[in-house]
C-alpha cells in the first residue's frame, strides 16, 4: 500500500528521547517512521533498529546537522506528506489527521505546523505561530510562548514561519522549493526554508487541532558554546542569504555593532570565556567564509 505520511526524526546521542518519541507513535500500514542517526556514539542506531524493527533507521557516517540529517531522511522517505519532528518531542494524542485535513484544504499550503506545548509542568505553550522577523534586529517571537493553554490560540491561521520542532510538509512542495539549506548546520535553517516556501508561492499554516509536546534543547543545552556559535553566525547568514527580506546594511550594523559587541562585553565581564570564544568564532566564520549561498535541490 502506498505510504501517505513519512515521519522523520534525527537522533544524535539522544537514544532515550528518540525511543520515548517512537513509543507514542501508533504505527499503521499508511505510515513509515524514519530515524536518521547523525553519527551518534555507543551504537545508538543499532539499538533503535533492534528495539523497533518497524522503524527505518538510516545511519550517517558523520554529523550532518539539523538540515543535513532531515534532508537525508527526506530523500529516503516515500510518503506524500512528510512530518519532520524533533526527537525530543512526544505525542499525547496522535491527531495528525488534522494536519492532513488542513494541508488538503488548499493546494497553496506547503507546510502546516501543529500547536507545540512544552513537555514539562502544566505544559505551557511554546508555539502558536510566529510574528514576522524585524527587518533590522532579525528578531520575532512565538505567539503564546510560555502561556497556559486556555484555548486562546485554537484558531487555525497562516503564519510567516514554520517551527523546526514539528513541520508537516507537502512532498511535491519540497520538489519545487528544494531541500532545507545545509549551510546553517544548526539554528535558523527552518526560518530560511520558510522564506523559500513563501517565495515559491506557498503558505505556511498553524493548525492547533494537533498538538505535540516538546522537551526543548536537550541536545545542545541552553547556554552552550555550540549554541552561542551558531546563533551568532546564523543570524548574519540569514540576512546575507535573504537581502530582499531584510534591510541588509542596517541589520549588519545592528547585529555586529550592537548585539555582538554587547555579547562580547557581557561574556568578558562574567568570565564566560568559552562563550566569548564561540561568539568571536561565529563572527569570524561569517566574515571570512563567503560560500554560503547553498540551495540544494532534489
Amino acid at each position: 500500500m502506498k505510504i501517505e505520511v513519512s515521519i522523520v526524526t534525527i537522533n544524535y546521542n539522544g537514544l532515550e528521547d528518540t525511543c520515548a518519541l517512537i513509543e507514542t507513535i501508533p504505527f499503521n500500514e499508511n505510515m513509515e517512521v524514519i530515524v536518521v542517526d547523525n553519527a551518534s556514539k555507543n551504537q545508538e542506531a543499532e539499538t533503535i533498529a533492534q528495539r523497533y524493527p518497524q522503524v527505518k533507521v538510516i545511519q550517517s557516517e558523520r554529523n550532518l546537522g539539523f538540515a543535513g540529517g532531515n534532508n537525508l531522511g527526506i530523500q529516503s522517505a516515500q510518503g506524500k506528506y512528510l512530518f519532520l519532528i524533533n526527537n525530543d518531542t512526544i505525542f499525547k494524542e496522535f491527531n495528525i489527521q488534522f494536519l492532513i485535513d488542513r494541508m488538503i484544504s488548499s493546494p497553496d499550503i506547503g507546510i502546516v505546523c501543529p500547536k507545540i506545548r512544552f513537555a514539562w509542568g502544566n505544559n505551557p505553550i511554546q508555539y502558536a505561530g510566529y510574528t514576522r522577523l524585524s527587518r533590522i534586529s532579525i528578531r520575532n517571537h512565538a505567539i503564546g510562548f510560555n502561556e497556559e493553554d486556555h484555548g486562546q490560540y485554537d484558531t487555525a491561521r497562516p503564519t510567516p514561519y514554520a517551527h523546526g520542532a514539528a513541520m508537516f510538509i507537502r512532498r511535491d512542495a519540497i520538489d519545487k522549493v528544494g531541500l532545507m539549506p545545509e549551510c546553517y548546520f544548526l539554528y535558523y535553517e527552518e526560518l530560511d526554508w520558510s522564506i523559500m516556501f513563501i517565495r515559491a508561492g506557498y503558505q505556511i499554516w498553524y493548525e492547533p487541532k494537533c498538538t505535540i509536546y516538546h522537551k526543548e534543547s536537550q541536545a545542545t543545552g541552553q547556554n552552550s558554546p555550540l549554541r552561542t556559535y551558531y546563533l551568532t553566525r546564523n543570524r548574519l547568514l540569514l540576512v546575507r542569504r535573504n537581502p530582499q527580506e531584510f534591510n541588509k546594511t542596517l541589520a549588519y550594523i545592528y547585529l555586529i555593532g550592537i548585539v555582538a559587541l554587547r555579547d562580547i562585553a557581557k561574556k568578558t565581564f562574567f568570565s564566560r570565556f568559552d562563550l566569548l570564544k564561540a561568539t568571536l568564532h561565529g563572527l569570524l566564520d561569517f566574515i571570512l567564509k563567503q560560500n554560503t549561498s547553498i540551495n540544494i535541490k532534489l
